[in-house]
């Protein structure tokens, strides 16, 4: 019944990790927390289950936006949901609540403040109210990134009801911190938790620390014309100053902040939102729970507050699947903005001042974790994973898609200087931050140094020849190893660790990772990232594609809705690539269900066959496109001479595919095809632990070129590394055509 209902109000035949755990833990009357990143579909796992049972559905969400959001794509499905809030005249409040008495509506939203107002406490004690959910539950955590109140006093909205409702809640980012504090706090009852991982490998990221901001900006936009994205800022002075630009260089900008009128933010939301203006340029006040399926890029103007902050704006990039981009502009000035914030804003106004000091104390602590990850080296998606406490075991080194793992690096002995800075530090015994320990090394005779006498300290000028920027790099490079570490005070000081004694004493040697030049590196073809720009992303044609992007326009116009209520940009993908000319065929592509079939179906068909000619057309591209690939594979892989993840393997070969046959496949399918050829040939094994798949080497994998590190992550859980030689690299090239045998292209 519920996968039937499943493809009949959503339009898909399975459901996505999680999603049916969560919705039969809710058939079965039991409270809930799902923890699923943006686009894995949360409000199905709460909406299902409010179709197929009595009684009401109450959704707490935090936005108008969003509610608007919802109500709109769920009728879209042929649902019937309503929303009450401030938008609403009184008479149009008092029609909703009646109807819903009535049981026209199974799903009513909410925000936290209505729980408080005596007459809808009235009407929810007077209705049969099948569940509870609440949405963005992290924010009932003053742990969270999006504290609020009044989320609060849900738990007291419930205890005032006859009968207890089930209670579900859901967030896309919660450590396991603010997991607790939502399990507590809204007093849910021997939950089913969920946590599906918050890897979405569609997702890009990238840290740049350009001089000029706005001209990095105006680059990316210039090569991404065609695409919707939103540019996050600081400061409503930064978002003014931008958008204005990007108007001026003619792309179609709009912004949204807390100083312009109700009228105009809801005016210019609803101009991104249906793909009137591509570029939303905005301060973290947009974009919670916004249902924008086709956004390809978010790029950070400033460093966010903490990474919680960042993933879940981030997040809001690629939502249909498709590839997207996440870039981070980072300036040195982003961590006195934030630390501005942290000391001067008193949100959390329910608190008491010892619990503020220590929220405050707590984001001291998540700015230095975001610093860090703007400084690393390492894999950007590991560090934000590991972040999170997500089961990192199952996760390369080398995810092939950020900045620091497409980028090359050589390693450089960094020692003498490391020790320099060490000595410096332990000199002057944790009294001072950074910024001081750095120019008592380059030798500056500024005010502080002379009157606190640094100047006469043995390793003052020790550096004086080494740019700043060098030394602070080394600086944030010992800090995210541990050497040292900065105290999350409201005026920080940096001290030495106890890691750093062997550098000092006992000749323990530093290397750091330095990126090659990028000229150099873009010749290499795993590097070469310029090449996004210049291969179409998809195996469709682009005439349909505009043709089926112009027609869903035009219903949404009139319907006034955004343009991925109607359908997403990966269902008029899927049309393009399965190219329906029926019903039945029509009722195969994603996002498709029964109620959309009747409205849709006749007009995309019409336009559909008109090019009929495609479908014969894609099925002889696809056999000769397969061979001209191996062909390709075999002849032009370039085998290196050292030890390489299984993630490089596999990068190499999807770069292929995407420039020969215009793919947009992700890396995992080529990965798990990999793992399967070896593991046929019995040259390694996978051994499921928990939710992990580790590869183990085998005796004859040792023999043939499979050797193993063991290394630490950054939380200090040890794991075993998985390098594939050159005479194992070889044999995957010379049995190529298995690989695609096992990877479904179309």
């Amino acid at each position: 019944m519920k996968k039937e209902l499943l493809k009949q109000y959503f339009g898909h035949e399975n459901f996505r990790s999680g999603q049916e755990k969560l919705v039969d833990s809710v058939l079965h009357g039991r409270d809930c927390l799902g923890v699923m990143p943006t686009g894995a579909g949360k409000s199905v796992c709460y909406q299902l289950p409010a179709m197929m049972n009595e009684g009401v559905t109450i959704v707490v969400s935090p936005l108008i936006s969003l509610m608007k959001d919802q109500v709109g794509a769920l009728r879209e499905n042929g649902i019937s949901a309503a929303y009450i809030n401030s938008s609403l005249t009184i008479a149009q409040t008092k029609k909703a609540l009646d109807f819903a008495k009535e049981g026209k509506y199974k799903i009513i939203y909410v925000a936290p403040e209505r729980l408080d107002m005596d007459s809808f406490v009235s009407f929810a004690q007077n209705v049969n109210i099948f569940m509870l959910t609440v949405d963005e539950a992290h924010c009932v955590s003053e742990w969270g990134q999006d504290f609020r109140p009044h989320y609060r006093k849900i738990s007291t909205f419930i205890e005032k009801l006859h009968r207890r409702p089930i209670v579900s809640a859901f967030t896309a980012t919660a450590t396991t911190e603010v997991c607790d504090d939502i399990v507590r706090l809204l007093k849910l009852k021997s939950p089913e938790v969920v946590v599906t991982g918050f890897n979405r490998e569609n997702l890009y990221f990238e840290v740049k620390k350009p001089k000029k901001k706005y001209l990095e900006i105006l680059d990316y936009v210039k090569k991404n014309k065609d695409k919707s994205g939103i540019i996050y800022c600081s400061t409503r002075d930064n978002v003014e100053d931008i958008s204005k630009r990007l108007i001026e260089d003619g792309f179609g900008a709009t912004r949204y902040h807390a100083g312009l009128s109700d009228l105009e933010r809801a005016k210019n939301q609803d101009d991104f939102l249906c793909d009137k203006k591509q570029i939303m340029v905005a301060t973290n006040a947009f974009g919670m729970g916004i249902d924008k399926s086709n956004v390809s890029f978010v790029i950070h103007n400033n460093m966010p507050k903490n990474i919680e902050a960042y993933y879940q704006e981030a997040g809001r990039a690629g939502r249909d699947g498709t590839s997207a981009d996440c870039i981070m502009l980072y300036g040195d000035k982003d961590v006195q903005t934030i630390k501005f914030f942290i000391e001067n804003t008193n949100e959390k106004n329910d608190l008491n001042s010892d619990m503020i000091e220590k929220v405050r104390q707590n984001d001291r602590e998540k700015l230095q974790q975001i610093k860090e990850y703007c400084h690393t080296t390492e894999c950007l998606r590991k560090t934000i994973l590991e972040y999170f406490n997500d089961n990192c075991g199952a996760i390369d080194e080398y995810c092939g898609n950020c900045s620091n793992c497409k980028d090359e690096f050589v390693e450089q002995d960094v020692t003498e200087i490391a020790q320099k800075i060490l000595s410096c530090v332990s000199r002057i015994r944790g009294k001072f931050g950074m910024t001081v320990a750095i120019d008592t090394l380059r030798g500056s005779k500024n005010a502080k140094v002379l009157n606190f006498k640094l100047n006469e300290i043995k390793t003052y000028g020790a550096l004086k020849d080494i740019s700043e920027k060098r030394v602070k790099d080394i600086f944030n490079f010992l800090i995210e190893k541990k050497y040292l570490a900065c105290s999350t005070d409201k005026f920080p000081t940096i001290y030495i660790q106890q890691k750093a004694h062997d550098v000092l004493f006992e000749g323990e040697k530093i290397k750091m990772k330095l990126p090659i030049d990028y000229a150099k590196r873009e010749k290499e073809l795993t590097s070469n990232r310029s090449q996004k720009h210049l291969t179409p992303l998809y195996n469709i044609n682009t005439e349909l594609f505009i043709k089926l992007k112009e027609l869903r326009a035009k219903l949404a116009n009139e319907q006034k809705v955004p343009a991925f209520v109607v359908f997403s940009d990966l269902s008029l993908i899927d049309m393009c690539n399965k190219m329906p000319l029926n019903e039945n065929e029509f009722l195969n592509v994603s996002g498709v269900g029964a109620f959309k079939l009747e409205k849709y179906c006749g007009a995309f068909l019409d336009v559909l066959s008109q090019f009929q000619h495609l479908k014969e057309f894609q099925v002889e591209r696809k056999k000769v496109g397969i061979e001209e690939l191996i062909n390709l594979i075999k002849n032009e892989f370039k085998v290196k001479n050292s030890d390489v993840y299984l993630a490089e393997l596999a990068d190499q070969i999807l770069f292929m595919v995407k420039e020969k046959l215009a793919l947009d496949i992700k890396s995992k399918p080529i990965r798990d095809a990999i793992k399967k050829f070896f593991q046929d040939k019995g040259l390694i094994e996978i051994e499921k632990a928990g939710n992990e798949n580790k590869i183990i080497p085998t005796k004859k994998g040792l023999e043939n070129g499979i050797v193993t590190q063991e290394r630490v992550g950054k939380l200090g859980k040890p794991y075993t590394q998985v390098l594939y030689a050159q005479e194992t690299q070889q044999l995957l090239i010379d049995n190529i055509e298995i690989i695609f045998l096992d990877i479904d292209l179309y």
